[in-house]
Order: structure tokens, then sequence, then C-alpha cells
């Protein structure tokens, strides 16, 4: 990891860049995949399939005795760990359910707004060199809770053309109503436009590559609905002279064995803190079986010493990143000031694991500083918020002058006049 110690504000933005992905070379790729699947169908999947993931499939769907023998091959052990982890997501999820609320605006005027839950949206789950069936929970669970009626699933096979156990007794447990093997850019597109076997939905959740990725962006420019932008995972660690280097350098390994495009950054008031991460990474490094994949990580990741917490502040909410740890002495004071991040984890004991699988709060986040704009997945995500209004009698009398002088004066005179003709039938009629 480079350091960088107290550099100017006009050195930020390229300490603060994050990997550069080739969006376009990866639009350029996908786009064949996904016209032919939509072309093609069922047979194209196949194919893709083969020719991707070296699997020949002859059934797409995942059969009740496939789920069922993935229930019996975890160990008890894990499937506890899942139950926990999910019954820490629904509590924490079930708690963002509203029941609408009429407001009367004017007398006779009432409004309320009503969340109405998605028919159908569709999660693709990894499944190459990590298998994240933690991503099932949280997707699947806020999905059911908001009273999705289906929710499709696409994962790619395995090389004996299989999924991985724990993403189907995931599956299973969170109600999931259609499981498939295929992945990749041909599963999005499945999603987006349906096959013989696979249902088009209205809305896709849910990670991947650069490929997945790109054509995510790609069905969402032709008008289907994705979670949000997404980019390699990061981490933020913003630490002082009472953060535990052991600590810290656990969080960014944690962030950086996810692939060699993820970055972790960390930001200290600590000149001597540095070195002590950088040594106690080195002897964690020894201990990982994906050590080669968090050194590639740790390429395109910083350390930056700042002066005093204001400019830490002022450089973590820059930066707005998808995960952001406080390690300071003053944390929970320290994270009220954070205008910028997905998700944050407040002092020395509150790892970015404990939000990835089980502490309850969701771990599909925005990455690549779209944490300025957009919020991770919640309930509402699954919903549309639809907003109601009935007006009597009295009401459209009471707002009649109003809505008539603003269309007028807008010259739209047919809204001024669908209230007019209101008005003037009450008059003649009582």
């Amino acid at each position: 990891m480079k350091v960088f110690i107290n550099p100017s504000k006009a050195e930020w933005p390229s300490i603060l860049a994050r990997p550069v992905m080739n969006i376009q070379q990866a639009l350029e790729k996908v786009r064949p995949i996904l016209k032919d699947v939509q072309s093609r169908g069922d047979e194209a999947l196949r194919e893709w399939t083969k020719k991707l993931d070296g699997v020949d499939l002859n059934e797409l769907s995942v059969s009740s005795s496939e789920v069922d023998f993935a229930d019996n091959s975890l160990s008890s052990e894990l499937k506890q760990a899942i139950q926990i982890a999910a019954k820490n997501i629904e509590k924490f999820h079930a708690h963002q359910l509203t029941e609408p609320v009429v407001i009367e605006t004017m007398l006779g005027i009432r409004c309320w707004r009503k969340s109405i839950a998605m028919e159908s949206v569709g999660i693709y789950i990894p499944g190459g060199s990590a298998p994240l069936f933690s991503t099932v929970l949280m997707l699947g669970i806020p999905a059911r809770l908001a009273g999705c009626k289906e929710v499709v699933l696409c994962s790619p096979p395995n090389s004996e053309g299989q999924l991985h156990p724990a993403i189907l007794y995931a599956a299973k447990l969170v109600g999931v109503t259609k499981i498939f093997k295929v992945g990749g850019a041909q599963a999005i597109a499945a999603m987006a436009y349906g096959t013989e076997s696979i249902p088009s939905v209205v809305k896709i959740f849910g990670p991947g590559n650069q490929y997945v990725t790109a054509a995510k962006q790609w069905v969402q420019s032709e008008g289907i609905a994705i979670d949000m932008p997404a980019g390699p995972s990061e981490v933020c660690v913003w630490a002082d002279e009472t953060a535990i280097p052991d600590f810290v350098a656990a969080d960014l390994l944690s962030q950086a064995e996810h692939g060699p495009d993820s970055q972790v950054l960390l930001i200290t008031t600590d000149s001597k803190f540095p070195n002590k991460v950088q040594s106690s990474i080195q002897e964690q490094l020894k201990k990982l079986s994906r050590a080669s994949i968090a050194n590639a990580a740790l390429d395109n990741s910083r350390i930056v010493v700042v002066e005093d917490n204001y400019t830490a502040l002022a450089m973590v909410n820059a930066y707005a990143a998808e995960h952001l740890i406080i390690a300071t002495k003053q944390a929970l004071q320290d994270s009220e000031l954070v205008t910028n991040a997905g998700s944050i984890f407040i002092g020395h004991y509150s790892p970015e694991s404990a939000g990835d699988y089980a502490s309850g709060t969701n771990h599909t986040l925005p990455t690549n500083g779209y944490a300025k704009a957009y919020s991770g997945v919640s309930v509402d995500s699954f919903v549309k918020k639809v907003t109601f209004q009935e007006l009597t009698k009295e009401g459209i009398v009471g707002l009649s002058g109003t809505v008539e002088a603003m269309a007028n004066a807008e010259g739209l005179q047919a809204h001024a006049y669908a209230v007019t003709v209101r008005v003037e039938h009450i008059k003649n009629n009582n």
C-alpha cells in the first residue's frame, strides 16, 4: 500500500481514485450475449454456459431434489450460522415496513402514500471463487418482507453443473421461488428479457464481475430496473492513535480478499500507525488462502496520514466508501458527522465482516463513490411508493381557485377546466 503524508487538497482526487474499469470494453463483450439470449432464449443460455463455464446443461432449473440434497449435505454448524444471520437480517429489515399515513392537507382533501411490492424480482448470486450465499439472505429476505410474489435466483454452476449447497439452502430458507444454474451476462439477459425457462422480472439485484455489471447497465438502458450502479468492493478505515493495528489490518485484508480489483483505504491521524498496520498485514497475509488476490488489491490501495480529525472527516466524505470503519476515540460522535458512506461500522469492535454476514444490516451497497447519492438495498428497494389522493365536493371547491390560477398561468387550460367543470356541476346540482 502506498503511503501519503499530509497530501494537499489538489492531490486528493488522484489518491482517492478507484481502480479503472473499462466499462465500454465490457459492454462490447456482453452485448452479443444479451442479444443472443434475447433472440434464442434457453438454447443460447446453454451454449454460453458451455462456452464460458465449461458446463453442458440439459436442465437449467434447480430441482426440489437438488435443494433437499443441499439441505442434507451442509453441516449443522453452517446451517445454524445461516439461520442466526437470517434472523438478524429479518429483524432489522422488518422495522423498515411502514403503514400508510393519511394526511388531510385541506378540508375535504386526503393524501397518502402506500408501498406496493414489485411482482417479480431477480437476484444474481456470484458463484465462482467465492459463492456468496450470504447475498441470498441480503436480497431474498427484504424481497419476501416487501411481498414480492416471485423471486428468481440465477447463479453460475460449478464444473459438475451444480450450485453450491449453501446457496440452495439459503434460497429455500428465505423463500426464493425459482432457482436457475445460469451465470454471467447471460443470466442478466435471461432475467431481463425472459426465456422459455426463466421468467423476465421488473428489477434485477445482486453483485458480480465487470461483465455482470456491464450487462446490468445495458439492460437498465433498455428500461429494466437494477438495484444500483456497482463496481469493485471497497472499505475505508478512519483510525486515530487508539486504533488497534491488528484489527485494522484484518479489516483491510477482509475487503482486499474479495478480488484483485477491490480497494482499501486507510486514513489516519497517527503518523506511526501506517508502519504498524503494514507490518501486521504482512503477518496476516501468511495465513490467508487468498493471499495472492489480497496482495493484488493492496496494489490499488492507499494509506493517508492527515493532520487532524477535521481533515480525516473531509477525506472520508470525499471518498464516499461502500464500507466505512471508524476506529477512533470518539467513533460514535465522529460517525454523526459522516455524510457519504454506504454502511458505517462504529468503534474498535465493529468489523465490516459483521455487516457482510450477520449483524442485520444489508451488505448490498453503493460502490465507486455512488454513496454520495445512492442508498444500500433495503425493503424499500423492492417496493414502489404510490401516492393517493381523495377529494370530496368540499375539497375540490376549496382547491379550485388555486388550481385554476396556476394552470391558466402555465397556459394549460384543460387542466384548469378539469376543475372548473366539477365545481360548476356541484353548484348546478345543489
